[in-house]
């Protein structure tokens, strides 16, 4: 089966990538992490997202678009990435999120079943 392992990071946690005196041992953390998937062979996609500020959000309401700068509202975490794996059960994909780097800090990791879609036309 697989699953999204949704890291949420705290902006402060998050910025430790970008300062130098903390951005090796940031990196390196998610490195060994990610490393630790695909040497078991779960890994199967994945990328890190650009800050949080950079995103846009769109809403259609009433046949009229909305288009925000930003996040959809001013948290206390903010999604810094995504891996799919798979796994045999929720079990093994709640022992990967609980190693991650965001599960460790001030952040957390959402892990969601992946639905399976029909063949879609085209």
């Amino acid at each position: 089966m697989q699953y999204m392992l949704m890291f949420y990071e705290d902006p402060a946690d998050a910025a430790r990538g970008q300062d130098p005196v903390h951005a090796e041992a940031y990196r390196g953390a998610w490195m060994s992490y990610i490393g630790a998937m695909v040497q078991a062979g779960v890994f199967r996609a994945g990328e890190e997202l650009a800050d949080a500020r950079h995103g846009t959000t769109v809403r259609t309401r009433q046949g009229r678009r909305w288009v925000q700068d930003g996040p959809v509202a001013d948290t206390k975490e903010h999604l810094g990435g995504y891996a799919v794996i798979e796994v045999p059960t929720l079990d093994d994909a709640v022992e990967w999120a609980a190693r991650s780097p965001s599960a460790q800090g001030a952040g957390a990791t959402e892990v969601r079943p992946v639905q399976p879609q029909p063949d879609l036309p085209g």
